[in-house]
Parts: C-alpha cells; structure tokens; sequence
C-alpha cells in the first residue's frame, strides 16, 4: 500500500484545475470522447466537498498521471499513445465509482458533447 501512496504523490504533483483544462483542450479530439468523459467525471467527482481524502488523492494521482507530459507511453504514439492514460483513469473511476452520482455523470456528458456532439455514454444508450 505504501508503494501506491507514493504513485499517488508523485503524480498528484502534476494536477491543477489550469492544467487540466488545457491538456483537455489541447488533445481533445485526439484522445476521444471516452477518455474526455472518463477524465470529466474524475474532475466533477473531485468537486464534491464530502469525497473522502482517500478517493480525492487518488483522482488527483490520476488526473496528475494524465497531465503529465511524459509517461508509460508517450500520447504522441498513433494509436496507442493515450492508452496508458486511459487506463490510470478507469482504475481511478472505477475505485471511487460509488461518488460518481447521476449529476456527475449529466456534467460530463454535457461537457463531453461541447468536444463530440454525438457522443452518447453508454449509459444513457442502456436506458434510452
């Protein structure tokens, strides 16, 4: 546990609101709508007073992961580039799903649709 702590740290570095905003609007449309998403919910669920330091630390690790410039595989790769990133957040929203509320999800997808007009999360596809 100690080791991904120190993961948490390291990345967490990384992350401010500024810099999130303009990794997201620099490589929009090259990462894709559901990376885009991914990364939204993560960003609204942290806006959330009652999320718990533990939960909080690892979204910024995460979206600390995603900012950074240089990692696992770098996001320049076709192809393959953002797939290191993606699954850092997918762990992160799967490990903190339970704060994930209906709210969070309407945000995001609105958001979302600003970048990709047709995107749909699954979601809604399910239930619609």
């Amino acid at each position: 546990m100690d080791n991904e702590h120190a993961e948490i740290e390291r990345y967490a570095k990384n992350y401010s609101d500024a810099e999130l905003k303009q990794k997201l609007s620099q490589i929009a449309q090259k990462a894709g709508a559901k990376l885009i998403h991914t990364v939204l919910m993560l960003y609204y669920a942290l806006q959330n007073p009652q999320l718990s330091a533990k939960d909080r630390a690892i979204i910024i690790g995460a979206l600390g992961y995603f900012i950074l410039p240089l990692d696992l595989v770098p996001d320049f790769i076709a192809g393959l580039g953002f797939t290191d990133d993606l699954a850092s957040l997918l762990y992160a929203l799967h490990t903190v799903y339970a704060n994930i509320t209906p709210d969070i999800k309407q945000k995001a997808t609105e958001t979302t649709r600003k970048w990709f007009p047709d995107f749909a999360d699954n979601e809604q596809q399910n239930n619609g």
